[in-house]
């Protein structure tokens, strides 16, 4: 299974993503985006090319998105078990805030999002993953997205985008 993983578009209204991202999500079998749409059209817009789509809202997602989309997600693709979370607090304590959130769950990845730099590292059991901002480079020092292949095993990359 391929995935897409994204955060913080932080897109109102019309806002494109880049192409190259678009892309890869068509050719995906999921995308996975773990907070900060800003605008409801982002969360649409990903319904409409992807196959399937997993979502949370972040801090920065109003009231519209906090109807639809929960805090925090765990589930499943194929035997390993998935958590996704925006995370919140300073950066710095990311991996902090999010293994408490989710330490009775036994995952095998966590994503999220919040610090808007790519994060890809295993702590004890645990893939933590971060893809970046596709569109900010405020707290980046360049734009990224995430693919995660699962076959058997979890590959994780972070993709540069130009």
């Amino acid at each position: 299974m391929k995935i897409v993983v994204i955060s913080d578009t932080h897109q109102e209204g019309s806002g494109e993503l880049p192409r190259e991202l678009i892309e890869a999500i068509k050719d995906s079998d999921m995308v996975i985006h773990a907070g900060d749409f800003v605008d409801l059209k982002v969360w649409e817009m990903l319904k409409s090319i992807s196959k399937e789509v997993k979502a949370v809202c972040g801090n920065m997602d109003g009231e519209e998105l906090s109807k639809v989309l929960p805090k925090k997600e765990i589930f499943k693709v194929g035997k390993f078990k998935i958590g996704i979370m925006h995370g919140s607090g300073a950066p710095s304590n990311l991996v902090a805030v999010l293994s408490e959130a989710f330490k009775n769950d036994n995952l095998d990845l966590i994503i999220f999002g919040h610090s808007h730099c790519a994060f890809n590292e295993k702590i004890g059991n645990t893939i933590f993953f971060n893809p970046g901002s596709p569109v900010d480079k405020i707290f980046a020092k360049f734009n990224s997205f995430g693919l995660i292949e699962i076959n058997g095993t979890i590959q994780a990359k972070i993709v540069k985008l130009e």
